[in-house]
Parts: C-alpha cells; structure tokens; sequence
C-alpha cells in the first residue's frame, strides 16, 4: 500500500493526554518543513459532529454523519486543521463538552478505521513527509515509522497544561485536583479500551517532559530525527 511505502517519512509522536505530544509535533514539523497531523483533532471533530446530531455512540452513523459534514483535516500554513462543513473547528472542538466524549468516540471500532484511513491518504498526498500525533499513531496508524516517540509527564504537569490550554491561568489547588482525576480517567480508559490501547511502540524514544523546557523536548526530537530523515 502506498502509505506504507511513505510511512518512511513518518514521524509517529504518542502519548497521553497533556503530554506535550501535539504542541512538539507542530514544532517539530515546522523545525523539519513536514506537515503536521494531529490525529486528536480529527476524532475531537467527529465528536463535535456526533454530539450536535445527537447521535450517541452509534459508530456506524457518526461515520456517515463525519462523511456527509466533510469532517477532516485541512492545510492551513503548513499545519493541519480540523474542520467540519467547511468550517475550521481547532477552537471549538476544545470545548468541555467535546473533551467529555471523545474518548469513548475514540474508542469504537468504525471510527477508528475511518480516522485511520483519513490519516493515511493524507500521507499518501503529502508524500514530502510529515509529523503525526495521537495514541496509536506508532503502534497502529503508522507502524512503519522512520521514527516513533512516547512522551510522558507527571500527572499534575499535564493537568497544568490542560488547565493552560483551556485559559484557566488563575486554577487553584483543588482545580488541578479535579483536572488530575479527569486526566487519570482518560488515561485509564485509552490504555484498557479493546481497539488500539495506548502504548508505547517496543521500539519508541522514551521522553519524559515534565521537567524540560518546551525547547528541550523539540529539540530531542528533532536531533534524533534529522539523520534518519537524511537531513544535515
């Protein structure tokens, strides 16, 4: 299949929730002129369409709805955003109420083939290379990834990032509290689902961001990735 032949040119960053994965990817494909795919945008976009028609978790209709409102990944300035009847959604698909559902949404079977494939065309149009981000992006969208990565951080690290990546820059102690337990749940729910758990790929660099500074882990990645990718 042709996206596996350009899965060379595949940069698969994994990792829970607020573990930097998709603000890296970004960085690391504009360091590496590579497009950006941001796996959780699309099924935060399929999401949206499912909880605007009320669909509940019938997999096979929120495919046809995803497929009837143009749900997918567009190009604006080198990175993909998602969008739905037209409409770019990076903003709205952030909501609370998005962000409450999509793990479930993520983890049906349908879906997940659907977004799959998605991701795969996409690759397979931009054969120049790309940067794609998720949970399984390493294990299962692209395994034949020139380079694999898993990122982590501490629990109440990534629960700030969350709380930052929402707006909430005045959050007290008991804020991170209840943002850690959300966070733990999606975790445990995205490591146990049936489909396509979140793991590690065997052969995966390990790095763990809660300490370093956002220019630290970018650079990781990119100094690991410039020679498989023939790059000086």
């Amino acid at each position: 299949m042709r996206w596996r032949l350009l899965a060379s040119r595949v940069i698969a960053i994994d990792g829970p929730a607020g573990s930097g994965k998709t603000s890296t990817a970004k960085a690391v494909a504009a360091e590496l002129e590579l497009a950006h795919l941001d796996s959780g945008a699309l099924y935060r976009a399929v999401t949206l369409v499912m909880l605007d028609a009320e669909l509940r978790l019938d997999e096979r209709r929120i495919v046809e709805a995803a497929n009837s409102h143009g749900v997918g990944l567009r190009d604006v300035h080198g990175s993909f955003h998602p969008f739905v009847d037209g409409f770019d959604v990076s903003k709205v698909v952030r909501s609370q109420d998005v962000t409450a559902q999509v793990s479930q949404v993520a983890a049906l079977p349908t879906v997940r083939d659907w977004v799959n494939g998605v991701l795969r065309q996409l690759v397979a149009d931009h054969p120049a290379g790309a940067v794609a981000d998720g949970r399984d992006v390493g294990t299962v969208i692209f395994p034949d990834a020139i380079l694999k990565v898993f990122l982590t951080a501490s629990l109440e690290e990534r629960a700030l990032r969350r709380a930052k990546q929402e707006g909430r820059v005045d959050i007290d102690g008991d804020g991170v509290a209840r943002l850690s337990r959300a966070i733990q749940e999606r975790d445990t729910a995205d490591a146990s689902r049936a489909v396509a758990p979140l793991v590690a790929a065997p052969d995966a660099l390990h790095i763990d961001t809660t300490q370093l500074a956002f220019g630290e882990q970018v650079a990781a990645v990119v100094d690991k990735a410039k020679p498989l990718l023939g790059i000086a």
